[in-house]
């Protein structure tokens, strides 16, 4: 029975002190957890812990229970004693957190779960990895379609030989890879396609160094061929023989119809620039770097979200019912590997995890607001990509580097009629392994010699891409020239052809401009939305006044506002005015100002920050609330670029980088 209700505050028994008790409590100072109290058969190894940790030591669970007042039993035992300590701790009502495997048979396993809910008990069980950033950054490219269908998988779990790295390596011995190392990326796939249905056949080994004076008493090697009932036919390999210094340790491979994924450690809980790799078909693999900042997980993070549920009154139990089903798929692979041909799995209740969020789609009613709806602003991804075909006064074909910009996960598209490519990324768009329409934010906008014909100028550039709205739609610049009809494909038109109809001269070899003031060419955007042809407007390249003009004249406000930006031109004034009225900016051309690259003071600051001055630069942006949308042909450099994104400076590197501020830039 209960002895108090849950309050605010979750209290824990850490039942075993060993090393693994030594990971989660690392954490604890940073946590709103309390340790009520550490209960190991080893005296002497309870009386240190505590010591260490502030706690009560005891060596009888029993007792532990009845006296510690705790709320919650954290399982960190031996793999063979998770099961009996877990039923111990539900029968005296308490909620229980359980490391990996929840039991070593499945009957077991699913007893114990079934024990929780006639209690009404939350039970929890580890690993938490499918909740880590490289796992949540793999499956939002599952999210996103990318793969299309996925037929086929490889997962490794080389656990190694623990006799050398562990030092008491005999529970590790007792059960083999299977229940220990195996656990890892039978979970990660379980999160990810939902329940196992069949071992389609498997095979154990146990080969071992004769010279080794401890040897496995489980098989030390196992491999499996595994069927999931909404996903991939698996083949796993876990091994106590392989090192786990050896070319693959915890890797996933996924191939798909469309594309392959690569997830270099499925027990990873920090996600890092080459952790998660994609190729869609016939291309070669590009990493996909984390494009915000991340948190490296902690052990204990799965006891606080678990804890924080429970003070909230829910009893979860949804990570062991998954710890359940892999022991389901465990025992199935031992039952196949005796000899006993396929063997079938229950689906133990057990769903697919939630997919991450996609990027944020915007209100396609964004009316205006007062001045001060700084919390209307739309979310972004922290880095876009700019699609421009000028490269140093020159036009160049991008389709190539906007393929590997979306399979680097880039997610926000800067696009224009008057880079005239429009119909090239439609093209890259509709290929097989291209992200899902939902998954992106596309940025068109309508050339100075269309300001008055908005609406046919946004058609055409739909039609190109092959999309039905864009998320934003802008004034590519304010200033208004005389119509030269719709700008087709400027790309597949000589340079002197396009220039001519996208830089229109009059008879005196000035300007041809149009009689339209700014606030007329906002007036027929506006029409662009009411058509639902764009879900948010925008502006680009203006500046402050030009900006009130708009705001005063407008049914719709914008809601991005696009300049060039970098710390030569840093645009605070027009920036914090952006901000204050919930206005998005986006910084063009952020890498690109001459000689910026090559500042001292950028170059001291990616030294110490152990990346490039363009890295630097993209950073900069994120940190003050920008997002930038460079663009590069070099793979390397755009890799580099969106991983950036997960970089924030401090405000004394910041204050170094304000000092480049120049008021006389001009291009």
């Amino acid at each position: 029975m209960r002895r108090r209700p849950l309050g605010a505050a979750v209290n824990c028994l850490f039942v075993g002190a060993g090393a693994v008790a030594d990971q989660y409590a690392a954490a604890l100072s940073d946590s709103d957890l309390t340790l009520a109290g550490v209960c190991d058969l080893d005296a002497d190894r309870a009386a240190e812990f505590a010591t260490a940790w502030d706690c009560d030591a005891f060596t009888d669970l029993g007792t532990a229970l009845a006296e510690s007042g705790a709320d919650l039993a954290v399982n960190l035992t031996s793999h063979a004693a998770h099961a009996p300590v877990t039923r111990q701790c539900l029968d005296a009502g308490v909620h229980v957190y359980s490391e990996k495997p929840l039991a070593l048979d499945t009957d077991t396993a699913r007893a114990l779960l079934a024990r929780a809910e006639a209690a009404g008990l939350g039970l929890a069980c580890a690993p938490i990895t499918p909740d880590c950033d490289p796992q949540r950054i793999a499956a939002r490219a599952l999210a996103d379609g990318r793969l299309g269908r996925v037929g086929l998988a490889t997962a490794h779990a080389h656990v190694g030989r623990v006799t050398e790295w562990h030092d008491r390596p005999d529970s590790f011995l007792d059960v083999g890879p299977l229940y220990d190392g195996a656990v890892y990326p039978l979970s990660l796939l379980v999160a990810w396609f939902g329940p196992a249905t069949a071992v389609r056949v498997a095979d154990a080994l146990d080969t071992w160094p004769g010279r080794e004076a401890q040897a496995p008493t489980a098989a030390s090697h196992v491999e499996a061929t595994i069927e999931f009932a909404d996903g991939p036919t698996a083949r796993l390999t876990a091994s106590f023989y392989v090192p786990h210094r050896a070319r693959e340790f915890y890797g996933i491979e996924l191939h798909g119809d469309d594309g392959s994924l690569y997830l270099d450690d499925a027990g990873a809980m920090a996600a890092e620039r080459d952790s998660v790799s994609f190729g869609r078909a016939g291309r070669e693999y590009t990493p996909m770097p984390p494009g915000t900042p991340g948190r490296d997980s902690t052990h204990l993070d799965g006891v606080e979200r678990f804890a924080a549920s429970l003070a909230d009154g829910q009893r979860p139990r949804e990570t062991a019912r998954r710890g359940a089903h892999v022991v389901a798929i465990c025992g199935a692979i031992e039952e196949a590997a005796a000899g006993t041909g396929p063997v079938s799995v229950g689906d133990d209740g057990v769903t697919a995890a939630p997919s991450p969020a996609p990027v944020v789609r915007p209100d396609p009613d964004r009316r205006r607001s007062p001045p001060d709806a700084a919390d209307s602003a739309i979310r972004l991804p922290a880095v876009g990509f700019g699609c421009s075909r000028y490269r140093d006064g020159e036009y160049v074909d991008r389709a190539e580097s906007i393929a590997t910009a979306l399979d680097a996960g880039y997610r926000l598209l800067d696009s224009a009629e008057l880079y005239g490519n429009e119909h090239r990324i439609g093209d890259l768009l509709a290929a097989p392994g291209a992200p899902d329409r939902e998954a992106l934010f596309l940025v068109g906008k309508v050339w100075n010699t269309n300001h008055g014909h908005a609406v046919e100028a946004c058609t055409g550039s739909l039609d190109e891409l092959g999309v039905d709205a864009f998320d934003c739609y802008m004034l590519h610049w304010p200033d208004s020239w005389a119509y030269q009809g719709p700008l087709d494909r400027l790309a597949e038109k000589p340079t002197a052809e396009a220039e001519a109809l996208t830089f229109p001269e009059d008879e005196d070899g000035g300007r041809a401009t149009a009689d339209l003031s700014l606030a007329e060419s906002w007036r027929n955007l506006e029409a662009v939305q009411e058509q639902g042809l764009a879900r948010t407007l925008g502006l680009s390249n203006v500046d402050r006044e030009q900006l009130e003009t708009v705001l005063a004249a407008a049914r719709v406000r914008p809601a991005i506002v696009q300049v060039e930006r970098h710390p030569y031109q840093p645009r605070t004034e027009l920036v914090e005015f952006c901000h204050e009225r919930g206005i998005r900016v986006l910084a063009h051309s952020p890498l690109s100002a001459p000689g910026l690259l090559s500042e001292p003071a950028l170059q001291e600051i990616a030294a110490e920050r152990g990346c490039s001055p363009a890295e630097v630069v993209v950073a900069w942006n994120v940190t003050e609330g920008v997002v930038p949308i460079p663009s590069s042909n070099d793979p390397e450099h755009l890799v580099a670029n969106r991983h950036a994104g997960r970089l924030r400076l401090d405000a004394a590197e910041r204050e170094r980088i304000a000092t480049l501020a120049d008021p006389t830039f001009e291009r």
